[in-house]
């Protein structure tokens, strides 16, 4: 029985990956057709939302199975680490300092503030 239940848990985490993926695509397309793409706007707008999200599931303290679900497949597949850091890479390779700078801090000051309201508002729940 359990090895039925890891493999459907598996091909949850595959569906909601997808989902999440998707989700990630929609919002920084949106994000960037209004923005534009000299600044990573989509990306950050991903990332701080995730962060916000993955703050909400841990307050929530879910079980394994869920957390694994929402947390890893869901919210793990939603944001990306590897576009913010080619992004930020890219900015700096053009000489956009400022701006490259600038990913950084907002990416890790305002993602830790959204991760700790997020915890705040699921522990509060």
């Amino acid at each position: 029985m359990a090895a039925t239940v890891s493999a459907l848990l598996w091909v949850g985490v595959v569906l909601i990956g997808g989902c999440g993926a998707v989700a990630r695509l929609m919002l920084d397309t949106a994000v960037v057709s209004r923005m534009g793409r000299e600044f990573p706007y989509g990306t950050l707008v991903v990332n701080l939302t995730g962060a916000l999200l993955l703050g909400l599931v841990t307050g929530l303290t879910l079980s394994h199975d869920r957390s694994l679900l929402v947390g890893t497949a869901a919210v793990g597949s939603y944001t990306t680490f590897s576009t913010w850091m080619f992004e930020t890479q890219r900015l700096d390779e053009e000489r956009q300092h400022v701006s490259a700078a600038l990913n950084i801090v907002l990416s890790v000051g305002f993602g830790v503030a959204a991760a700790a309201l997020g915890r705040w508002i699921g522990t509060h729940s």
